[in-house]
């Protein structure tokens, strides 16, 4: 059985920071692209940040120089370091590992961030 356990979120100040962890269980951790998707109230669930089983990184242009993903594959574990947090950066964070090929994807069940301003 597959999860991914979120972990970290909570409420912060604009400007501060929180570090996100999600615990995988059941896939093959080192084998997966892992990355952080946030959905805001009325919006699309976007791409945070994603890092793959060679450590390649990618991020979404409203969070660059702010946020940085890094893995862990001895615990098994993907985190999001958000620093210079905004109001816009409010919403639910999801965990999500893409098996090789695209064949399998995974979800969290998401943690809160908000940020009040």
């Amino acid at each position: 059985q597959v999860q991914l356990v979120e972990s970290g979120g909570g409420l912060v100040q604009a400007g501060g920071s929180l570090r996100l962890s999600c615990a995988a269980s059941g896939i093959i951790f080192t084998r997966n692209t892992m990355g952080w998707y946030r959905q805001a109230p009325g919006k699309q669930r976007e791409l945070v940040a994603s890092i793959t089983s060679g450590g390649s990184t990618n991020y979404a242009d409203s969070v660059k120089d702010r946020f940085a993903i890094s893995r862990d594959n001895a615990k098994k574990t993907v985190y999001l370091q958000m620093n210079s947090l905004k109001s816009e950066d409010t919403a639910v964070y999801f965990c999500n590992a893409l098996s090789p090929f695209g064949t399998k994807n995974y979800w969290g069940q998401g943690t809160q961030v908000t940020v009040s301003s």
